[in-house]
Parts: structure tokens; sequence; C-alpha cells
């Protein structure tokens, strides 16, 4: 998990940025998606991380809308939701 306030979330060690990712991910490990919990002025920066870094998708949770962030991160390639829940999404599918 990538929280810059906790050091730990649901017992898995936490790093304040995408940047230090490395530091808690296990060989072979791969990021698959960036779930983002955090007020929509933060998706800007978060969605430069996620370009530079080449990660492949975005989920910007209810509430998070940014959409020229958005916008950007799809033009780089980056699968991209907004304003959704990926708890809802997922269990409508069962």
């Amino acid at each position: 998990p990538v929280n810059p306030t906790l050091e730990s979330v649901l017992g898995e060690p936490a790093v304040a940025s995408l940047d230090q990712l490395g530091e808690v991910l296990g060989p072979g490990e791969t990021v698959d998606i960036v779930d983002v919990f955090r007020r929509p002025e933060h998706v800007a920066s978060i969605v430069a991380d996620c370009i530079r870094l080449k990660l492949p998708a975005l989920w910007l949770q209810e509430g998070v809308v940014d959409l020229a962030a958005a916008e950007r991160a799809a033009h780089a390639g980056i699968f991209t939701v907004m304003d959704r829940c990926l708890y809802k999404d997922r269990a409508a599918l069962h």
C-alpha cells in the first residue's frame, strides 16, 4: 500500500509514495493497479507518477474526479477508471 501517513495497512508495510514501491515488492512482483482514495487535488501528481513509472492501470474511487488528469493517464496508455468503487464493481460481477 502507498499511504504517506501510515506505516502499514492491514498488516502490510506501507510506503509514502509510488516511487518507494520497490522497497516492499518482492522479486518478480509488479503493480497491477493504482487504486486512489485521495482527494481530487492529489490526482494530478499521482497520474504523473503513474505515467513516469509506466504503471498499467489507475482506478479513482467514488468522488475522486479530475477529468484532465484522467485524460492524461488514458492518453499515456494507462487503463483509467474514475469516480467508481472497485469493490462494488467487482461484487457486481459475481
